[in-house]
């Protein structure tokens, strides 16, 4: 973990109402705002096991959670029965992202028309 600047500004993503210490997981943004500037990512059970990515990737990602690409990862785990996917699954056009796309992270490599 040597690489990993050490002031860095976690961040939690827990639910709102979360009691107890989780194991939640963590984010915290790199300097730079171009594609390729680092997000990190760890477990609060774990702080030192810190997986690294950047700015392009983390977006498609998201992009992808939003578009309910992974979905099918929680279906009959136990206590996310009748969650739905909330979110417009269609992202702005001019990403050249949508039900269509393979993925987003390929959607994301495509230049904007």
């Amino acid at each position: 973990m040597s690489d990993i600047p050490p002031d860095l500004t976690w961040e939690r993503a827990a639910p709102p109402d979360a009691t107890g210490p989780g194991p939640w997981i963590e984010l915290a943004f790199g300097p730079g705002d171009d594609g390729e500037a680092p997000v990190y990512i760890r477990e609060t059970s774990d702080p030192e096991n810190v997986v690294t990515t950047n700015r392009r990737k983390w977006d498609a990602f998201v992009l992808g959670v939003q578009a309910g690409e992974f979905d099918h990862f929680v279906e009959g785990v136990e206590g996310m029965e009748g969650v739905e996917n909330t979110t417009d699954p269609t992202p702005p056009e001019t990403t050249g992202i949508g039900p269509d796309a393979p993925n987003a992270l390929d959607a994301l490599d495509t230049p904007d028309a």
